[in-house]
């Protein structure tokens, strides 16, 4: 079953890997528009969730934003982290770079210990809009399932022009500023293997992340049900023994099961 979020402003939410989570959705709450449409999406496939709605406006995020923060805060409830997901690619929003600076002008206004977060797939960072705004967040979370261009057009699929060489020189520049993002399973769909689980993709991958140097990674597994029926969740014994080969490169790491 897919799940959609409203738009623009959802939860708060508890996050696994964020805590009371209050999400910002940059696309119509009535489907997906994404640049990857990977198989094992909690909102589905791309195709399916064809959008019938425009992108909310600036302003409409800024005021949905402001009205929500405010009635947290006079009912005293707590909130770790405003987080960009929703229903599909947020750095795909025309106005992204003005968003993120409203959203952290209303966090520094409503809860200032609060964090930024973006997760985004990373294939618009080399847009300088995208790469500016993601400088200002606290959390700018870039997927990177794999270092294995093969892996990514049978697995994420993207519809764009995606470049892994490049969208990983880029995170390279964020200069440590980044946390990377990758989703370890198992299964197989429409009858190919995707389990990422083995040295020919864990030690590719683990090159990568030690040429970005980012200030976390976090590794997990799939959590929800996917639109690819025969996908596996890796097991805590797999999560833990890749984080350990993550930590003895000097980087931190979270897991999530």
């Amino acid at each position: 079953m897919s799940i959609l979020f409203d738009s623009p402003v959802f939860g708060p939410v508890h996050s696994r890997r964020l805590g009371v989570s209050l999400g910002i959705n940059l696309l119509p709450a009535d489907g997906k528009i994404c640049s990857f449409d990977c198989v094992y999406c909690e909102c589905g496939y791309n195709l399916p969730h064809r959008t019938r709605t425009p992108f909310p406006t600036r302003e409409e995020v800024a005021d949905s934003l402001r009205r929500q923060l405010q009635h947290m805060q006079e009912r005293g409830d707590a909130l770790d982290v405003i987080t960009f997901a929703g229903n599909g690619e947020p750095t795909l929003h025309p106005q992204f770079l003005g968003i993120i600076q409203d959203t952290v002008a209303l966090r520094d206004e409503f809860f200032p210990t609060a964090r930024v977060s973006v997760l985004t797939n990373g294939a618009h960072i080399c847009r300088d809009d995208v790469f500016e705004a993601l400088l200002l967040v606290d959390n700018n979370i870039v997927k990177l399932d794999t270092a294995c261009p093969d892996y990514i057009r049978r697995i994420n699929r993207p519809n764009s022009a995606y470049n892994m060489e490049q969208t990983i020189e880029r995170m390279r520049e964020f200069r440590g500023h980044c946390i990377v993002q990758t989703i370890f399973m198992q299964g197989e769909h429409d009858g190919m293997d995707v389990s990422n689980l083995s040295d020919e993709y864990v030690e590719p991958w683990l090159n990568a992340v030690q040429r970005i140097r980012p200030q976390e990674v976090m590794v997990y597994t799939i959590d929800r049900d996917t639109p690819s029926p025969l996908l596996r969740k890796a097991t805590p014994a797999q999560l833990d023994a890749i984080a350990e080969r993550v930590r003895q490169l000097g980087i931190a790491v979270q897991v999530s099961y």
